[in-house]
């Protein structure tokens, strides 16, 4: 009788081991969450300017540091929290002494406040949310772990830098998370993909800092903060059926 395997267990993104053992294997092979800089260049390139001083946070062993920095955006620190991950990518960059890379967790970031223009973020951010169950109602670990973030890159940014968020979160899942007014910033969003009619598309996400948010953006970011709805209570048992009650009782 042949031994069937127990299924694997899913990945743990939210766990360190994971990415060392990754990176490890992988090294700095280029992995891109999302797609490429290409993809999205269009709707990120209006929010750069060529003197920008660029934070990316989680930037595992994605091109998109390096892809900015071939465009002329030459102030580039890119974080991760492995450091199997930033020795790859400082190893296979070393010929770009620009590019500037280390050890970081994005929930305290070693930056004094207001001392950079911009920060970017592809993906990160939705590991934090990814063993949620209900997308409508995050736990309220999941909530304070994603505020603990964006506090901190609000905290980095100089009045009128912005953040910008490229995920495949939809706008109703993720606005409340980012429509804080604690943050102090406005938000607006785009959506972006390939054109085709069955692609999946993605969404990137501007927040600018010192702007206010819209009314609109603001109940949002209040409806995170409330309880979920309780159950609705069980549904009586239906009535027996006098039709099929009368049917039953005819002699044939």
């Amino acid at each position: 009788m042949e031994r069937r395997r127990a299924p694997a267990a899913p990945p743990r993104y939210g766990r360190r081991r994971f990415w060392d053992e990754l990176y490890r294997r992988e090294g700095a092979e280029t992995r891109e969450w999302l797609g490429g800089l290409s993809r999205f260049l269009p709707q990120l390139e209006p929010e750069l300017r060529p003197g920008d001083r660029i934070l990316v946070l989680g930037c595992g062993n994605s091109a998109l540091s390096h892809d900015l920095h071939k465009l002329g955006y030459t102030d580039v620190t890119s974080i991760d929290f492995s450091a199997a991950c930033i020795a790859a990518m400082r190893a296979r960059y070393a010929r770009c002494p620009g590019l500037r890379w280390a050890v970081m967790d994005i929930r305290a970031l070693a930056f004094p406040d207001a001392s950079l223009d911009v920060v970017l973020e592809k993906g990160t951010l939705d590991v934090l949310l990814v063993e949620e169950t209900d997308p409508w109602h995050v736990s309220p670990q999941a909530a304070a772990a994603m505020h603990r973030v964006l506090a901190e890159v609000s905290r980095v940014l100089r009045p009128g830098g912005c953040f910008i968020s490229i995920t495949f979160a939809q706008p109703h899942f993720r606005k409340p998370h980012y429509a804080q007014e604690a943050f102090g910033w406005s938000l607006r969003h785009a959506a972006c993909g390939d054109g085709d009619a069955g692609a999946f598309h993605y969404f990137l996400y501007v927040m600018r800092k010192g702007q206010p948010l819209e009314p609109r953006d603001v109940a949002l970011g209040r409806r995170l903060h409330q309880p979920p709805p309780a159950p609705a209570p069980p549904l009586p048992p239906a009535p027996p059926d006098d039709d099929e009650d009368y049917l039953l009782a005819i002699q044939l």
